[in-house]
């Protein structure tokens, strides 16, 4: 079975001369295989196309895909937006006291399948034209525990609730403060334990508009458990989170899951791996197709998910295995001279101070920085950018600094490549950066797009090449995971990394995904005190002691897969978990 697929955002047809026409054979020989529809963008037969991919390698904007798909798939559509455009094969179905992970790339499908389920929007079976209605949908999955639960919710005896996945745009749809809000659903649980257990006391009476990412996301947390349902969607739900929220979070929803059917979108590998039972693995194509897999137990799910190969179908889905270290890097390593030394650093800026204790960074060294919010991670890491001037102690200024912020500014005008090659043409123009760095963030198919239609995951690997791609002795990245799906976030991790050690140059970087810590990091500092009046950095430390120092505050501790030598939440109490405390082994202990 061929599919063809015309990712509509990046095709330039006004900058282009037709190429996927002009060199189409079947074309040439006046077989009318491509045609244009209103908007002059091309449309690709399925039933003529041979296949022979040259439309695809002549597209100078990559927006053509042309993929072979198993023909066992032909009869398993749930969904299809239209002709050459994305489609959708199986769905994964809640399972009463588990939780359900969905686990892929962005782009592929999860969203689509949740609103699927939770009844939003009503599959087409591919017949985009006169899409069916619900006794048709019933129909063509009668026999099926997908036409059960279907059947439920279609006929309301099944309540949904579900945590959509932007809680940035909630003061755009909900005004006023957080206690009206929390106040019109308060069913399984008071306005005043909503705000205990999601740590949401101080902001009760402050507008929606006036939180930050993390708030807006335990708001709507809250919000969501809050509400008395027999299934519950949780769209990314750790995003902007620190790890003690994320743990925190993953608990409240396991206890959730004890009598209720929970399905969970999720990122964050070592949280999806404490908090699920079953994983459904997405693959496909961003933007053509995606698949939905039978429910793995987690650990397996995972594994072949990092493997990028499923045995049970023979797919290969990813060229490479994602691999981790089996033991950390150690700091002792380390006999470079320093590149930036500083003594006490102070910062008061009233209600907040900020003290640094005495550290350096080594020459050609990664250092991770970890704690929770609002202890001074970012202001820290802003002091060393020189836009922040420390009160007390001096920082060296002689180094050169390439500085990635938080929060990403998409206003430019003009497109991907105008401002890669305004900010530094001889670099971004090599063979040596595309290789390294342009084709591992998959920026390639990026660069005829305009800045400021760019997605949150599209600007943050943009603000991460541009980074890169700044000569500089030391690179400073602020939560550079935010927003790229797991897949994603595995690439820029490596490429940071590979980078460092290439170019022989320092970087740190601030981060709250323990799988891209742990794979870009040689060396850590520990922030912590308290979150909004007081932080404390301390470092940087060898990875096994800061690791120690960082989980001992957030008490979880970690065991080594045995398999793929990746990080493992260890159930609270377990054995293991007893054991490695008892030892203070709270991150490296392996199976």
């Amino acid at each position: 079975m061929r599919i063809a697929a015309v990712l509509q955002d990046r095709c330039q047809n006004k900058k282009c001369n037709k190429e996927c026409v002009n060199f189409c054979p079947l074309m040439r020989t006046g077989v009318e295989c491509i045609t244009f529809g209103e908007k002059g963008k091309p449309i690709i037969s399925e039933t003529l196309c041979q296949g022979c991919g040259i439309c695809i390698n002549k597209c100078q904007f990559g927006a053509i895909k042309i993929i072979g798909l198993a023909d066992e798939l032909k009869d398993e559509m749930v969904h299809q937006y239209g002709e050459n455009s994305f489609r959708l094969y199986r769905l994964p179905v809640p399972k009463k006291g588990l939780i359900t992970g969905i686990l892929g790339p962005n782009g592929i499908g999860k969203t689509t399948a949740i609103k699927i389920l939770s009844g939003i929007e009503i599959p087409n079976l591919g017949n985009f034209n006169e899409p069916p209605d619900k006794e048709a949908v019933l129909k063509h999955f009668a026999g099926t525990e997908l036409h059960d639960y279907l059947e439920n919710v279609y006929a309301g005896k099944t309540k949904i609730a579900m945590k959509p996945q932007y809680v940035d745009k909630l003061p755009e749809n909900v005004k006023g403060v957080v206690r009206d809000l929390l106040g019109r659903v308060q069913e399984r649980m008071t306005l005043e334990e909503a705000a205990k257990a999601f740590d949401l006391d101080e902001v009760l009476d402050r507008e929606l508009s006036k939180l930050s990412g993390g708030e807006l996301q335990r708001l709507a947390m809250a919000a969501t458990m809050m509400k008395e349902a027999d299934v519950y969607f949780f769209d990314e739900p750790t995003s902007y989170l620190d790890i003690y929220q994320r743990v925190k979070m993953a608990r409240l929803i396991k206890e959730l899951s004890k009598d209720k059917q929970v399905m969970v979108i999720e990122h964050d590998l070592a949280i999806l791996d404490y908090l699920a039972d079953n994983v459904s693995v997405v693959y496909g194509s961003e933007g053509a197709y995606g698949v939905f897999t039978l429910a793995r137990q987690v650990r397996t799910a995972i594994n072949v998910y990092l493997d990028g190969y499923l045995p049970e179908e023979n797919i290969k889905f990813r060229e490479r295995p994602i691999e981790f270290e089996s033991a950390p890097m150690g700091r002792t390593q380390w006999n470079t001279p320093d590149l930036i030394e500083f003594e006490h650093i102070s910062k008061d800026f009233g209600e907040f101070k900020l003290d640094i204790d005495k550290g350096s960074v080594k020459i050609g060294e990664s250092v991770g920085i970890v704690g929770p919010n609002a202890t001074g991670k970012t202001t820290f890491v802003k002091m060393l950018a020189g836009v922040i001037e420390p009160d007390e102690g001096k920082l060296n200024t002689m180094v050169k600094v390439a500085y990635k912020p938080q929060y990403i500014n998409g206003d430019y005008d003009g497109t991907v490549q105008e401002l890669l090659f305004a900010q530094a043409y001889d670099t971004v123009n090599s063979s040596f950066f595309e290789g390294e760095v342009l084709v591992p963030l998959s920026m390639k198919t990026l660069m005829e797009k305009d800045v400021k239609t760019l997605s949150g995951g599209e600007l943050q690997r943009l603000a991460i090449t541009i980074c890169l791609a700044t000569e500089a002795d030391i690179y400073l990245f602020d939560e550079p995971s935010a927003y790229l799906d797991s897949n994603q976030r595995m690439n820029a991790a490596k490429t940071i990394r590979r980078m460092m050690e290439k170019t022989g140059r320092s970087g740190m970087i601030v981060d709250h995904d323990i799988y891209f810590i742990d794979m870009v990091s040689d060396s850590l500092m520990v922030f912590g005190g308290d979150p909004g009046h007081h932080g404390i950095g301390e470092g940087p430390f060898d990875m096994r002691i800061g690791m120690n120092k960082f989980l001992s505050a957030v008490d979880i501790t970690f065991r080594r897969d045995a398999d793929t030598h990746r990080p493992r939440i260890n159930k609270p109490d377990s054995r293991l978990d007893r054991e490695q405390k008892s030892k203070g082994e709270y991150y490296y202990a392996q199976l």
